[in-house]
């Protein structure tokens, strides 16, 4: 366990809650926000990839705050700030995510915050603002949703596992396989869903209501907060390869572990392109 000390004074524990407290007023100004977007304040990064002055604005209130909490933490966060490569204390931060959704009036989007020590994720705080859901944990401590401890679910039967995934929006050159799995997957679950923030599809994992999870094309703003809370309620998380390149590399799989071994085997099935024809 990391020294309290190193936290500015503060248990690591007390400090997710107080970051919680932070993103749950960023929150407000989401919900807040979402009636008064016009036309003016959406911009295309690239390709069906949107930013919002919400997005931004959200980003730097995120920021200050942190930075009131922990002066000595860098940051890694995804509209403006990436001052994190000097730090070996850093948080990664995703101010919407959902943008799409929101953009759309589609009341399905999260603030997603990670601490990071060391190379390590320490805490993780997923807030789903619409349902006024606060998943969080940290390293050492339980997992909640809202007052309540969570675990990944039971079920352990590949047929009545309910799975979500992500589309691909700007890079298709694994569409193929992608589809190969998601039409296995139709077939031999109860069923995918996709709902356009992974960071909600995680946080989902980790309570249960899914039991598992898989994109490609993903960010370490995307997913750093939810995979580690679906670590910490007894889940596995890995890339395509099922090894541990899951935040940076662009890939992941997250399950309640009883399912992981199957979900696993049509993943590697259809991504590895040496049995292409066999999935």
């Amino acid at each position: 366990m990391t020294n309290a000390t190193d936290y500015h004074g503060l248990a690591l524990g007390e400090l997710t809650v107080k970051a919680c407290s932070l993103v749950r007023q960023v929150g407000r100004f989401l919900h807040n926000e979402i009636s008064q977007l016009h036309i003016g304040d959406i911009q295309e990064k690239g390709r069906h990839d949107f930013v919002t002055r919400v997005d931004r604005q959200s980003e730097r209130l995120l920021v200050e705050g942190l930075s009131a909490l922990l002066p000595s933490s860098g940051f890694l966060a995804e509209e403006e700030v990436k001052n994190h490569s000097t730090h070996s204390l850093f948080w990664i931060i995703d101010p919407l995510d959902g943008t799409t959704n929101f953009i759309h009036g589609v009341p399905l989007y999260a603030i997603s915050v990670a601490l990071f020590n060391n190379n390590r994720v320490v805490a993780g705080i997923v807030y789903e603002v619409n349902l006024d859901e606060c998943f969080y944990s940290w390293e050492g401590g339980p997992v909640v949703l809202n007052e309540s401890v969570i675990k990944v679910s039971e079920v352990s039967d590949l047929g009545r596992s309910l799975f979500a995934t992500g589309f691909p929006y700007y890079d298709y050159s694994k569409l193929d396989q992608y589809m190969r799995v998601f039409d296995r997957l139709l077939r031999e679950s109860s069923g995918l869903r996709r709902l356009g923030s992974a960071a909600v599809d995680l946080a989902y994992v980790a309570c249960g209501r899914f039991e598992g999870f898989y994109e490609y094309g993903l960010q370490p703003w995307d997913v750093a907060a939810g995979a580690f809370l679906v670590q910490q309620a007894g889940g596995r998380v890995c890339d395509f390869k099922e090894g541990n390149d899951y935040i940076y590399g662009k890939e992941l799989v997250a399950t309640n572990g009883r399912v992981h071994v199957p979900l696993m085997a049509i993943i590697k099935e259809c991504f590895n392109e040496y049995n292409y024809e066999d999935c």
